[in-house]
C-alpha cells in the first residue's frame, strides 16, 4: 500500500509540472488512447488530392498576345509545354489534372485545365484556347477481344501439365 501512495504522489507531481509548463496530460490512459485511435482512423478517411501536369495560371496565360508573341516569348512567359502537336509542332498544350482519392474508392478527377496555344508558319501565336473538365468527352474504348482456339486451362492443369514425359499428368 505504501508503494501505491508513493506512485500516486509522483503522478500528482508530474501532473502539476505538466500544467505549469502548459503540457496537456491525462492521468487516465484510456481517453488518451481513444483520442489517438480516433485521430488515426479519421486521418485515414481524408481525401488525398494530387495534381498532375502543369497549366499556367490565368494571369500568365492572359499575357500571351495573339499575333505578337512567338514560341520563344511564350516559353519565357508561361513555360515549356507538357505536350506538342502529334503530327506537326503547330500546337503547344499545357495540361493539368487534379485527382481526389479517398481510402479504397476509385480516384475521381475533380478538375482539368488545358491551355492550347497554336502557332502559324512564322512561329507567331494564332490562338490561345482554354478547356476545362466540362469540355471533355467520354471515349468508348473497344472491349472486344480476339478469340483464341484451344481450351482454357485451370491453374492446377497449368502447374501439373508439363510434368512427365511429353504429356501432362491430366491428359490433353
Amino acid at each position: 500500500m505504501l508503494g501505491f501512495v508513493a506512485d500516486t504522489e509522483k503522478q500528482d507531481r508530474f501532473v502539476e509540472i505538466a500544467e505549469i509548463i502548459g503540457m496537456p496530460f491525462s492521468t487516465r490512459p484510456l481517453p488518451c488512447l481513444a483520442a489517438v485511435t480516433l485521430g488515426a482512423v479519421l486521418s485515414g478517411c481524408a481525401a488525398e488530392v494530387t495534381t498532375h501536369g502543369y497549366a499556367p495560371p490565368e494571369e500568365m496565360v492572359a499575357s500571351v498576345v495573339e499575333g505578337v508573341d512567338t514560341r520563344g516569348s511564350v516559353r519565357r512567359k508561361i513555360g515549356r509545354p507538357g505536350a506538342t502537336g502529334t503530327f506537326t509542332e503547330d500546337g503547344w498544350y499545357y495540361v493539368s489534372t487534379t485527382v481526389s482519392k479517398m481510402a479504397f474508392y476509385a480516384p475521381e478527377i475533380v478538375d482539368r485545365r488545358i491551355i492550347a496555344v497554336e502557332f502559324n508558319d512564322v512561329d507567331r501565336v494564332t490562338s490561345v484556347r482554354r478547356y476545362g473538365l466540362e469540355d471533355g468527352q467520354l471515349v468508348d474504348l473497344e472491349t472486344r477481344t480476339t478469340p483464341t482456339f484451344g481450351r482454357e486451362l485451370t491453374i492446377l492443369q497449368q502447374v501439373l501439365g508439363n510434368l512427365g514425359s511429353g504429356e501432362g499428368l491430366l491428359g490433353n
